[in-house]
């Protein structure tokens, strides 16, 4: 069973390309978020990897990935600022208070937050925000699309690697 999102290509073939990139990316935001579906605290918290990636550990990243890109970027604030970490890495760190239902709140929150940012935004429009340097709203999309699509794929692989230790240990 996979997590990907279905395509509603179909649904905006004829749309203009923001909305495309938009619809998109929002597929994927609902698909990382919903990797969490079903799972207990302790298998969403599981270490499979030998990096700190968890699924629960995504979800939190793919929020604080919101913040740099539509919060950081476009308002030029600082990550100190936002409250968040510094680091991409240090967003993976899981806090004892964290749980599903805290980190996919705080991941829809981040995700409406960052469409209201945008929402008056054109492809065009530079972001300042960024340590890159000025970027238009086009790359930031495309880049954040590929990110998630990537953090999807993890997922989907984490997931499987639940359901096989919980088969094996089933029988």
């Amino acid at each position: 069973m996979t997590i990907f999102p279905p395509t509603f290509a179909d649904d905006v073939i004829d749309q203009p390309a923001q909305t495309q990139i938009e619809t998109f990316i929002d597929e994927h935001r609902r698909a990382l978020n919903e990797a969490l579906d079903g799972l207990t605290e302790e298998q969403a918290r599981r270490s499979l990897v030998p990096s700190r990636t968890t699924l629960l550990g995504l979800v939190k990243h793919a929020a604080f990935v919101e913040k740099v890109w539509f919060d950081e970027a476009v308002t030029c604030r600082s990550r100190a600022e936002i409250g968040i970490p510094a680091t991409p890495d240090e967003s993976f760190i899981l806090d004892e208070g964290d749980t599903i239902a805290s980190v996919q709140q705080a991941h829809r929150e981040a995700c409406e937050a960052s469409r209201r940012a945008t929402a008056s935004l054109g492809l065009d429009d530079v972001l300042r925000g960024n340590r890159r340097g000025p970027l238009p709203l086009r790359w930031v999309y495309l880049h954040v699309l590929r990110e998630l699509a990537q953090h999807c794929g993890h997922a989907e692989i984490l997931r499987e690697q639940i359901r096989s230790e919980e088969s094996a240990a089933a029988r």
